[in-house]
Protein backbone atom coordinates (compact mmCIF):
# COMPACT_ATOMS: atom_id res chain seq x y z
CA UNK A 1 0.00 0.00 0.00
CA UNK A 2 2.54 2.37 0.51
CA UNK A 3 4.69 2.09 -2.65
CA UNK A 4 1.23 2.19 -4.13
CA UNK A 5 0.66 5.73 -2.63
CA UNK A 6 4.79 6.66 -3.44
CA UNK A 7 3.89 5.89 -7.11
CA UNK A 8 0.80 8.48 -7.23
CA UNK A 9 2.88 11.04 -5.22
CA UNK A 10 5.29 10.54 -7.90
CA UNK A 11 2.84 10.27 -11.09
CA UNK A 12 1.52 13.87 -9.52
CA UNK A 13 4.76 15.41 -9.07
CA UNK A 14 5.36 14.51 -12.81
CA UNK A 15 2.11 15.99 -14.11
CA UNK A 16 2.60 19.20 -11.54
CA UNK A 17 6.09 19.50 -13.48
CA UNK A 18 4.83 18.90 -17.18
CA UNK A 19 1.85 22.00 -16.15
CA UNK A 20 4.79 23.94 -15.02
CA UNK A 21 7.12 23.67 -18.03
CA UNK A 22 3.62 23.82 -20.14
CA UNK A 23 2.70 27.15 -18.53
CA UNK A 24 6.69 28.25 -19.00
CA UNK A 25 7.05 27.64 -22.81
CA UNK A 26 3.44 28.37 -23.26
CA UNK A 27 4.47 32.17 -24.77
CA UNK A 28 6.95 31.22 -26.95
CA UNK A 29 4.47 28.64 -29.01
CA UNK A 30 1.75 30.84 -28.91
CA UNK A 31 1.97 31.59 -32.83
CA UNK A 32 2.18 28.04 -34.21
CA UNK A 33 -0.44 26.71 -31.95
CA UNK A 34 -2.92 28.93 -31.86
CA UNK A 35 -4.69 27.95 -35.16
CA UNK A 36 -4.48 24.64 -34.22
CA UNK A 37 -8.02 24.30 -31.82
CA UNK A 38 -6.61 21.65 -29.48
CA UNK A 39 -6.51 21.67 -25.71
CA UNK A 40 -3.80 23.19 -23.52
CA UNK A 41 -4.10 19.39 -21.56
CA UNK A 42 -3.79 17.81 -25.32
CA UNK A 43 -0.81 20.09 -25.95
CA UNK A 44 1.29 20.25 -22.57
CA UNK A 45 2.06 16.25 -23.84
CA UNK A 46 4.14 17.94 -26.96
CA UNK A 47 5.76 20.72 -24.93
CA UNK A 48 9.39 19.54 -25.93
CA UNK A 49 8.49 19.26 -29.54
CA UNK A 50 6.49 22.30 -29.73
CA UNK A 51 9.60 24.24 -28.05
CA UNK A 52 11.84 22.55 -31.18
CA UNK A 53 8.89 24.31 -33.49
CA UNK A 54 8.92 27.21 -31.91
CA UNK A 55 12.71 27.49 -32.29
CA UNK A 56 13.09 27.02 -36.22
CA UNK A 57 9.74 29.24 -36.73
CA UNK A 58 11.71 31.94 -34.84
CA UNK A 59 14.63 31.04 -36.69
CA UNK A 60 12.92 31.34 -40.19
CA UNK A 61 11.10 35.05 -39.15
CA UNK A 62 14.78 36.45 -39.01
CA UNK A 63 16.25 34.36 -41.92
CA UNK A 64 17.23 36.44 -44.96
CA UNK A 65 18.08 33.61 -47.24
CA UNK A 66 18.96 29.55 -47.78
CA UNK A 67 22.52 30.32 -46.93
CA UNK A 68 21.29 31.47 -43.77
CA UNK A 69 18.84 28.93 -42.59
CA UNK A 70 19.74 27.41 -38.89
CA UNK A 71 17.37 24.80 -38.91
CA UNK A 72 17.89 21.14 -39.08
CA UNK A 73 16.70 20.71 -42.95
CA UNK A 74 17.42 23.46 -44.78
CA UNK A 75 14.76 25.53 -46.11
CA UNK A 76 12.48 23.91 -44.20
CA UNK A 77 10.41 24.41 -40.64
CA UNK A 78 8.87 21.66 -38.59
CA UNK A 79 5.39 22.77 -37.62
CA UNK A 80 2.41 21.21 -36.28
CA UNK A 81 -0.92 20.75 -37.90
CA UNK A 82 -3.95 19.73 -36.86
CA UNK A 83 -5.43 16.55 -38.99
CA UNK A 84 -8.45 15.04 -37.79
CA UNK A 85 -8.00 16.86 -34.10
CA UNK A 86 -4.86 15.20 -33.78
CA UNK A 87 -1.54 17.11 -33.55
CA UNK A 88 1.11 15.98 -36.43
CA UNK A 89 4.02 17.20 -37.47
CA UNK A 90 5.67 18.09 -40.67
CA UNK A 91 8.62 20.10 -42.25
CA UNK A 92 7.21 22.76 -44.43
CA UNK A 93 9.50 24.66 -47.17
CA UNK A 94 10.02 28.22 -46.51
CA UNK A 95 9.60 30.99 -49.26
CA UNK A 96 12.94 30.74 -50.27
CA UNK A 97 12.98 26.88 -50.87
CA UNK A 98 9.74 27.35 -52.43
CA UNK A 99 11.41 30.40 -54.99
CA UNK A 100 13.90 27.56 -55.50
CA UNK A 101 11.75 24.37 -56.36
CA UNK A 102 9.71 26.96 -58.44
CA UNK A 103 13.09 27.48 -60.55
CA UNK A 104 13.97 23.82 -60.75
CA UNK A 105 10.80 22.23 -61.23
CA UNK A 106 11.72 21.36 -64.62
CA UNK A 107 14.36 19.50 -64.10
CA UNK A 108 12.06 17.07 -63.15
CA UNK A 109 11.36 16.14 -66.49
CA UNK A 110 15.00 15.66 -67.26
CA UNK A 111 16.68 12.46 -66.51
CA UNK A 112 20.64 12.22 -65.49
CA UNK A 113 22.62 9.57 -65.62
CA UNK A 114 26.34 9.80 -64.12
CA UNK A 115 26.46 13.65 -65.99
CA UNK A 116 28.85 16.57 -63.91
CA UNK A 117 26.05 18.88 -61.90
CA UNK A 118 27.46 21.77 -64.29
CA UNK A 119 25.09 20.40 -66.56
CA UNK A 120 21.93 19.75 -64.93
CA UNK A 121 22.14 23.59 -64.47
CA UNK A 122 23.01 24.81 -67.98
CA UNK A 123 21.16 26.95 -69.29
CA UNK A 124 20.85 29.13 -72.67
CA UNK A 125 20.74 32.42 -71.34
CA UNK A 126 25.17 31.33 -69.89
CA UNK A 127 25.67 29.88 -73.53
CA UNK A 128 28.71 31.33 -74.58
CA UNK A 129 28.28 33.07 -77.76
CA UNK A 130 31.38 34.65 -78.31
CA UNK A 131 32.95 32.37 -80.43
CA UNK A 132 32.15 32.04 -84.40
CA UNK A 133 33.26 28.42 -84.04
CA UNK A 134 29.92 27.55 -82.18
CA UNK A 135 27.43 29.67 -84.06
CA UNK A 136 26.32 26.63 -86.69
CA UNK A 137 25.83 24.60 -83.64
CA UNK A 138 23.69 27.01 -81.74
CA UNK A 139 21.94 28.04 -84.63
CA UNK A 140 21.06 24.14 -85.30
CA UNK A 141 19.85 23.47 -81.67
CA UNK A 142 18.03 26.57 -81.66
CA UNK A 143 16.10 25.81 -84.83
CA UNK A 144 15.65 22.20 -83.37
CA UNK A 145 14.49 23.87 -80.64
CA UNK A 146 11.47 25.74 -82.49
CA UNK A 147 10.59 22.45 -84.34
CA UNK A 148 10.68 20.20 -81.42
CA UNK A 149 8.23 22.37 -79.35
CA UNK A 150 5.80 22.47 -82.05
CA UNK A 151 5.44 18.65 -82.42
CA UNK A 152 7.36 18.17 -85.73
CA UNK A 153 9.33 15.23 -86.63
CA UNK A 154 13.13 15.79 -86.37
CA UNK A 155 16.27 14.70 -86.12
CA UNK A 156 18.83 14.46 -83.61
CA UNK A 157 22.64 16.09 -84.32
CA UNK A 158 25.44 13.93 -83.49
CA UNK A 159 27.84 16.57 -82.37
CA UNK A 160 31.78 15.87 -82.44
CA UNK A 161 34.63 18.61 -81.59
CA UNK A 162 37.49 18.66 -79.60
CA UNK A 163 37.83 18.18 -75.29
CA UNK A 164 36.18 20.54 -73.56
CA UNK A 165 34.43 23.01 -76.28
CA UNK A 166 31.20 22.70 -74.61
CA UNK A 167 29.24 20.24 -76.56
CA UNK A 168 27.58 18.34 -73.58
CA UNK A 169 26.46 22.15 -72.28
CA UNK A 170 25.08 23.18 -75.08
CA UNK A 171 22.55 20.38 -75.84
CA UNK A 172 21.89 19.66 -72.28
CA UNK A 173 21.01 23.79 -72.16
CA UNK A 174 18.24 23.29 -75.11
CA UNK A 175 16.92 20.06 -73.12
CA UNK A 176 16.77 22.19 -69.96
CA UNK A 177 14.50 24.50 -71.78
CA UNK A 178 12.67 22.17 -73.28
CA UNK A 179 11.80 20.60 -69.78
CA UNK A 180 10.64 23.93 -68.60
CA UNK A 181 7.47 23.11 -71.57
CA UNK A 182 7.10 19.18 -70.15
CA UNK A 183 9.35 17.53 -72.53
CA UNK A 184 10.53 14.36 -71.25
CA UNK A 185 14.54 13.64 -71.58
CA UNK A 186 17.60 12.22 -70.45
CA UNK A 187 21.26 12.27 -70.74
CA UNK A 188 23.66 10.04 -70.26
CA UNK A 189 27.39 9.31 -69.72
CA UNK A 190 28.29 6.55 -71.98
CA UNK A 191 31.47 5.22 -70.54
CA UNK A 192 30.15 5.23 -66.88
CA UNK A 193 26.87 4.03 -68.12
CA UNK A 194 28.38 0.64 -69.67
CA UNK A 195 30.34 0.32 -66.20
CA UNK A 196 27.00 -0.02 -64.75
CA UNK A 197 25.53 -3.20 -66.43
CA UNK A 198 25.85 -5.54 -63.99
CA UNK A 199 24.53 -3.55 -61.61
CA UNK A 200 20.68 -4.98 -60.33
CA UNK A 201 19.05 -2.03 -61.68
CA UNK A 202 20.32 -1.39 -65.16
CA UNK A 203 17.49 -3.18 -67.09
CA UNK A 204 15.81 -0.84 -65.28
CA UNK A 205 17.74 2.48 -66.60
CA UNK A 206 18.48 0.43 -69.91
CA UNK A 207 14.98 0.72 -70.35
CA UNK A 208 14.03 3.67 -69.13
CA UNK A 209 16.81 5.29 -71.91
CA UNK A 210 15.68 3.52 -74.52
CA UNK A 211 12.07 4.60 -74.60
CA UNK A 212 12.92 8.29 -73.79
CA UNK A 213 11.15 10.64 -76.43
CA UNK A 214 15.04 12.85 -76.09
CA UNK A 215 18.12 11.17 -75.67
CA UNK A 216 21.72 12.28 -75.16
CA UNK A 217 24.16 9.95 -75.32
CA UNK A 218 27.49 11.35 -74.15
CA UNK A 219 30.96 11.00 -75.45
CA UNK A 220 30.19 7.87 -77.26
CA UNK A 221 33.22 6.41 -78.37
CA UNK A 222 35.42 7.19 -75.00
CA UNK A 223 33.93 3.43 -73.93
CA UNK A 224 36.42 0.56 -73.30
CA UNK A 225 34.45 -1.05 -76.34
CA UNK A 226 33.40 -4.80 -75.97
CA UNK A 227 31.84 -6.95 -78.40
CA UNK A 228 28.74 -7.50 -76.33
CA UNK A 229 28.30 -4.11 -74.79
CA UNK A 230 28.08 -2.75 -78.76
CA UNK A 231 25.94 -6.09 -80.00
CA UNK A 232 24.05 -6.14 -77.49
CA UNK A 233 23.32 -2.80 -75.63
CA UNK A 234 24.26 -0.35 -78.16
CA UNK A 235 22.99 -1.82 -81.31
CA UNK A 236 19.19 -2.50 -79.65
CA UNK A 237 19.19 0.56 -78.07
CA UNK A 238 19.65 2.85 -81.18
CA UNK A 239 17.85 0.20 -83.53
CA UNK A 240 14.23 0.64 -80.79
CA UNK A 241 14.87 4.67 -81.22
CA UNK A 242 15.64 4.42 -84.79
CA UNK A 243 11.98 2.00 -85.25
CA UNK A 244 10.06 4.20 -83.46
CA UNK A 245 10.78 7.78 -84.32
CA UNK A 246 13.03 8.68 -80.81
CA UNK A 247 15.06 11.75 -81.17
CA UNK A 248 18.75 10.60 -80.25
CA UNK A 249 21.88 13.33 -79.81
CA UNK A 250 25.32 12.08 -79.87
CA UNK A 251 28.25 13.81 -78.83
CA UNK A 252 31.91 12.57 -78.95
CA UNK A 253 35.50 13.65 -79.45
CA UNK A 254 35.36 11.19 -82.60
CA UNK A 255 34.17 12.10 -85.98
CA UNK A 256 31.85 9.54 -86.88
CA UNK A 257 34.80 7.61 -89.46
CA UNK A 258 36.90 7.52 -86.39
CA UNK A 259 33.88 5.49 -84.23
CA UNK A 260 33.35 2.93 -87.11
CA UNK A 261 37.12 2.35 -86.36
CA UNK A 262 36.08 2.11 -83.03
CA UNK A 263 33.24 -0.37 -82.81
CA UNK A 264 34.92 -2.24 -84.98
CA UNK A 265 38.05 -3.91 -82.67
CA UNK A 266 36.83 -5.78 -79.75
CA UNK A 267 39.27 -7.90 -78.36
CA UNK A 268 41.52 -8.43 -81.36
CA UNK A 269 38.74 -8.94 -83.11
CA UNK A 270 37.69 -6.85 -86.22
CA UNK A 271 34.10 -6.57 -86.55
CA UNK A 272 33.92 -4.01 -89.50
CA UNK A 273 30.27 -5.16 -90.76
CA UNK A 274 28.84 -4.70 -86.97
CA UNK A 275 30.25 -1.22 -86.51
CA UNK A 276 29.02 0.06 -90.38
CA UNK A 277 25.16 -1.26 -88.60
CA UNK A 278 26.22 0.94 -85.66
CA UNK A 279 26.98 4.11 -87.97
CA UNK A 280 23.93 3.26 -90.54
CA UNK A 281 21.55 3.78 -87.40
CA UNK A 282 23.30 7.07 -85.89
CA UNK A 283 23.15 8.35 -89.47
CA UNK A 284 19.58 7.65 -90.00
CA UNK A 285 18.87 8.96 -86.53
CA UNK A 286 21.01 12.46 -86.38
CA UNK A 287 22.48 15.63 -88.34
CA UNK A 288 26.35 15.72 -87.86
CA UNK A 289 28.26 18.74 -86.70
CA UNK A 290 31.51 18.91 -85.93
CA UNK A 291 32.50 21.88 -83.90
CA UNK A 292 36.24 23.15 -82.75
CA UNK A 293 36.49 25.68 -80.54
CA UNK A 294 38.44 27.10 -77.40
CA UNK A 295 38.54 24.65 -74.56
CA UNK A 296 36.39 26.30 -71.83
CA UNK A 297 37.53 23.79 -69.32
CA UNK A 298 40.91 25.32 -68.68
Amino acid sequence: MHNVLENLEDTKNVKIDLDKEYEKSKSSFKQITKHLNLSDDYLKKYTSILEECSSEFENCKNCKNLFDCKNKLEGYCYLPVNINNTINFTYKPCKYKEVVSKKTKHLDNVKYFNTPEYVKEASIDSIYKTDKERFETIKWLMDFKRNYESKKEVKGLYLNGNFGCGKTYLIAAIFNELAKKGFKSSIIFWPEFLRQVFYDDFNEKYEYVKKIPLLLIDDIGAEGLTAWNRDEILCPLLQYRMDNNLTTFFTSNLTKEELEIHLSNSKNRLDEVKAKRIISRIDQLTDNIKMVSKNLRK
